[in-house]
């Protein structure tokens, strides 16, 4: 089958999807994804083709400029309406690329979506993307979740985005509460790329919404590691590695020195990730981009952002955690570490100073418990296989057609 995966987002919203991009492409199935150019030699760089998708999310989430939302909401309407160009025999829909359910309406083609965060309503914890982070009880939690989607969404970016979509693409108007039933009432597939470990999946969610295991992103073709870090690795005991995701590229630099104190503080080595390259002391260096999967198993602790990939990065590397959430679904992973003893309690980004870095780091390494738990959360996740229920449910597509 041709298989057009949307990702849309940053870098993490992007990554996963080349591993379950991969694992169809070896199943025979041919497979692109549609991404933004920043994620481009992502895609390109796992053999995967690449459908480009205009603007850049990171560049309109750190502006902070309602103007900046606006325009890339119009750019991703006319970027989204573009696939319909495209040849394809199924969409898969990750949540920022899910505007595209009505490209593929429009096509008269068939869609899953193949989600990164549990988004869908559950009484077991609130809303993921939400200011609030308590529990509401079994009723308000499923409530809150699905007002989610019943309510076009607030925000400058999304609101009226499946409206400006279905006129775009000539569709009959349909209200986000029609369309949510619609969705429930077609049972609509739903994988989430996440191990069951992590997030069990919730006892109340309908059929057809299922808990699979991570995708995980494939390393770049050829990529071998700068002799500086392997040098600096190997030159004395195991660092921590401290970053901030997407932020490192753009807002994260003014926090080098307070990184930097923390661990002098707390009297350990570094590998750093805050938007500087290259030795910052002789105890302390800077790296870009270097594949978790490689990094993590080489150091004694990772503190991080809490993006869903890095989560699930950690929990693959059996290493203790220090939580240290930022927005949107962080906050969420970050008490999931915390529940599964994986890392000390977080520390909210805006909180972050050095004594408070430093106390945190310290806990998760000269306590047992903390290591002990993320080894066996790695045993328990090496042994998923998060895209095989995803081939199977296009092997039964396939055959229904």
């Amino acid at each position: 089958m041709r298989v057009l995966i949307v990702g849309g987002g940053t870098r993490g919203d992007v990554a996963p999807y080349t591993g379950l991009g991969a694992r169809l492409r070896e199943a025979g199935h041919e497979v692109a994804i549609a991404a933004h150019a920043p994620q481009a030699g992502l895609v390109t760089g796992a053999g995967l083709a690449h459908v480009p998708l205009p603007g850049d999310p990171l560049a309109a989430l750190t502006s902070g400029s309602f103007k900046a939302f606006r325009e890339y909401g119009g750019q991703l309407v006319e970027g989204l309406a573009s696939l319909t160009e495209q040849k394809t025999d199924l969409f898969l829909l990750g949540i920022a690329g899910a505007p595209a359910f009505h490209v593929a309406e429009a096509m008269g083609v068939p869609s899953m979506g193949v989600h990164l965060q549990p988004m869908e309503p559950t009484g077991e914890f609130p809303p993921v993307v939400s200011p609030v982070r308590r529990s509401l009880g079994r009723w308000g939690n499923r409530r809150a979740a699905r007002l989610a989607f019943e309510v076009p969404a607030a925000g400058p970016l999304l609101s009226g985005l499946s409206a400006r979509m279905r006129k775009r693409l000539g569709l009959p108007a349909a209200s986000a509460r029609a369309l949510y039933r619609h969705r429930e009432s077609t049972q609509w597939p739903v994988f989430h790329g996440f191990s069951p470990l992590v997030v069990p999946r919730p006892s109340d969610w309908r059929p057809r919404l299922e808990v699979t295991g991570y995708w995980w992103p494939v390393r770049p073709g050829g990529w071998q590691p700068d002799r500086v870090l392997t040098d600096f690795l190997d030159a004395g005991p195991r660092p921590v590695f401290v970053g901030f995701g997407s932020l490192a590229g753009t807002g994260a630099e003014p926090y080098t020195e307070l990184v930097v104190q923390a661990l002098r503080r707390a009297g350990l080595r570094g590998v750093v990730q805050t938007g500087r390259e290259g030795p910052i002391t002789d105890e302390v260096l800077g790296v870009g981009d270097v594949p978790h999967d490689w990094l993590f198993p080489r150091v004694a602790a990772v503190a991080h952002h809490c993006g869903g990939g890095t989560t699930g990065a950690v929990a693959r590397a059996g290493v203790p955690a220090v939580a240290v959430p930022v927005m949107n679904d962080q906050p969420f992973w970050a008490s999931r570490l915390a529940a599964l003893g994986v890392a000390p309690p977080p520390i909210p980004f805006r909180r972050l100073a050095p004594a408070r870095l430093a106390d945190a780091l310290t806990t998760a390494l000269t306590e047992p418990r903390f290591r002990q738990r993320a080894e066996a959360l790695a045993a328990g996740v090496a042994g998923e296989d998060g895209a095989a229920p995803v081939l199977t449910a296009l092997s039964r597509l396939r055959g229904s057609r």
